[in-house]
């Protein structure tokens, strides 16, 4: 395959030198650069690894390090990008001949209208040869296009295809591709279809006869596909933690307020699951009630409009005691990269969570879950303060809403991962709480204080909350436009080009551009 070819490529060059590795501070980043990490360390490839949030220190790591950085195609090279004049074509407009006059003679006018006769004929013949020839480049160039594809994935797809593809490098494969489902980057379908990919991947590693059962050691790692919950760290909680803190059951039960906390109690009861079991932790509930707990919630979510509360997914075993679901390693290490409880440098925080991937360190995973945990009970208690104050409100082709500077966790909010994993809660829980149709079609924008010595805000915009959404995100290119014609002072330092920081003084003339623009 071209792709793979230009993959193998790429690493033989990178493998002759010493590799400078620029890795953006998200999970499924930081699980491409464990697998290459991985793969470095069986050719015994020396590297430096520099972590980069944004595009300011991108460009400051390239000036730091540009006599390691190689140029590692050749100018010569065919790199089969298409031409400008093979994808666009500007056409002037066609004189009308037969609307010429000017004195000739019937015969030279006759013979000048089959000459336009013929030239027209043959512009429409090259017309229809180019589209043909459009057509098939863009149809063989965006087979190459890994638009809404884990980063992960690829990078386990190389070790696969040099056939040094371990157990770990697959696991983080799969942690990469889950951190782009929980934070609403691809659509189910595509979550579906990496997930049969990966299950051929997960039983070619981890198939075993019945009688190697008992020769594994204390510390094997097994992977295994299976049928979960879509309940937050819920075997690391207990499960009425669990059930108030996922934005799935919250929003569904409609917990911020008192009517939803008691269809939360005719819930349990209708499972049959006493209070006294649901509150303690999940590892100290009675086994029988463990032993079917899955059938009897996904039984009673049925009845109360939860038809989405199972999930494909994989879970990991470290020897016999340990076992993680990979939405909680994704929770986990965005708790990690994004903690505000430390003051320090932005890179100790990117080593413990790349460090908490690795199964030697359990101690940093447990740490991250601990962080997680209180990170989704403030994303519960802001979303719910939002709702019933009635932060959220409509500024026409959009909602908005804005944290005020004192608001509980408000901190925590000033991190571009936290800030839109709570615009996508309150965007599903808005969509659940109101009546109002229209509203149920808007996407969101929403804004947290970043730097109050500064004077700055941070803003998130995601698309609407809907089933058909194909997750493509045209907030970008809105906040560039509205930015350069009020001349905000805006920075667009994010990879995410949906996340921007603005001054504050300029927040209300930067929103009624956008308003216009989208209107």
């Amino acid at each position: 395959m071209f792709v793979s070819d230009c993959r193998r490529e790429f690493y033989d060059v990178i493998v002759n030198q010493r590799a400078l590795l620029l890795v953006a501070s998200d999970v499924d980043a930081l699980c491409a650069c464990k697998i290459l990490q991985a793969l470095f360390q069986c050719d015994h490839v020396p590297y430096t690894l520099v972590p980069v949030s944004g595009w300011q220190e991108l460009e400051t790591a390239f000036l730091e390090h540009k006599d390691q950085i190689k140029l590692l195609v050749k100018q010569d090279d065919d790199l089969d990008v298409p031409a400008y004049d093979d994808i666009f074509r500007d056409d002037e407009d066609e004189e009308d001949s037969e609307n010429e006059s000017d004195g000739s003679e019937p015969s030279e006018k006759r013979r000048r209208f089959e000459e336009d006769v013929i030239e027209r004929t043959m512009k429409r013949r090259q017309r229809r040869e180019w589209e043909a020839r459009r057509r098939e480049i863009l149809f063989d160039y965006e087979q190459y296009e890994y638009h809404g594809t884990s980063s992960a994935m690829v990078m386990f797809d190389l070790a696969w295809i040099m056939s040094k593809d371990l157990n770990d490098m697959l696991w983080w494969a799969i942690v990469g591709l889950t951190d782009q489902w929980v934070q609403d980057k691809i659509t189910q379908m595509k979550y579906v279809t990496d997930i049969g990919i990966l299950q051929r991947h997960v039983s070619r590693h981890n198939h075993r006869n019945e009688d190697e059962e008992n020769s594994l050691s204390i510390d094997c790692m097994r992977i295994a596909f299976e049928y979960d919950l879509r309940l937050a760290l819920y075997q690391h909680w207990s499960l009425y933690e669990s059930l108030c803190n996922t934005s799935y059951t919250s929003a569904s039960l409609k917990l911020w307020s008192a009517q939803g906390h008691k269809r939360l109690q005719e819930f349990l009861a209708d499972m049959g699951l006493p209070l006294k079991q649901v509150k303690q932790k999940f590892n100290s509930m009675d086994i029988s009630l463990k032993e079917n707990l899955r059938e009897m919630i996904e039984e009673s979510a049925n009845k109360f409009g939860m038809k989405d509360l199972r999930v494909q997914t994989f879970s990991i075993h470290f020897g016999f005691k340990n076992k993680f679901s990979a939405s909680d390693i994704v929770y986990a290490t965005v708790s990690l990269m994004e903690n505000v409880e430390k003051e320090g440098p932005e890179t100790a925080n990117f080593i413990k969570a790349l460090d908490s991937l690795s199964r030697g360190n359990l101690d940093k995973l447990h740490q991250g879950l601990d962080l997680a945990k209180k990170q989704l009970r403030a994303i519960q208690q802001t979303v719910a303060s939002c709702i019933c104050t009635n932060l959220v409100i409509s500024q026409g082709p959009f909602l908005y809403c804005s944290l005020m500077e004192g608001t509980p966790d408000v901190k925590l909010f000033s991190k571009p991962v936290s800030l839109s994993l709570l615009s996508k809660y309150l965007l599903k829980s808005f969509v659940c709480s109101t009546k109002n149709k229209r509203c149920k079609l808007l996407p969101l924008i929403m804004a947290a204080p970043m730097d109050v010595e500064q004077g700055t805000v941070i803003m998130v915009g995601i698309p609407p909350e809907t089933e058909s959404s194909d997750k493509k995100n045209f907030f970008g290119r809105a906040f560039e436009k509205a930015a350069d014609s009020t001349n905000s002072r805006t920075l667009h330092n994010h990879f995410d080009m949906s996340i921007i920081e603005l001054k504050t003084e300029d927040r209300s003339k930067f929103l009624d551009a956008l308003i216009s623009l989208l209107s």
